[in-house]
């Protein structure tokens, strides 16, 4: 059986989710091995269902899609920072508050410094810029 963990290790973000994309199809195609044969169960009559292991595969995938970029996720925060946008477009784009991006933001910044895993992260120094960079969600003007 297929887990997240396994095919993390795998699988890049891109071949991942093409491998996702590939068996979402399939399953939609198909109809369930319950179901009648009928135009409307079966769109298309020459395709398989999938097979246990591999609708399994499928969800672990789903996850292992949403690990992956969720990990780049404060990356895209901080370049969409840089090239000026406020917390209430950066919480607006992910779908939440701009108090709520800001500190998810920051919690991230925390975790970037002193060692993780035995590799060394951010020193004060990158600390610091990253919290500039942040800066406060209430000091920013009207949009």
């Amino acid at each position: 059986m297929s887990t997240p963990d396994e095919l993390e290790r795998r699988f890049t973000l891109l071949a991942a989710a093409a491998r996702y994309d590939a068996l979402r199809t399939r399953d939609a195609l198909a109809a369930p091995a319950d179901e009648d044969d009928s135009e409307l169960a079966q769109p298309d009559p020459d395709t398989e269902p999938l097979t246990r292991g591999e609708a399994l595969e499928l969800l672990a995938l789903g996850e292992v899609i949403a690990r992956k970029a969720g990990y780049g996720r404060q990356l895209s925060v901080r370049s969409a920072r840089r090239a000026g946008a406020s917390w209430s477009q950066i919480g607006a784009a992910l779908g939440t508050s701009k108090q709520a991006a800001w500190e998810a933001h920051n919690r991230w910044i925390d975790e970037q410094a002193g060692e993780r895993d035995g590799h060394w992260g951010w020193d004060e120094n990158d600390v610091a810029a990253a919290r500039v960079l942040a800066g406060d969600p209430e000091g920013e003007g009207a949009e």
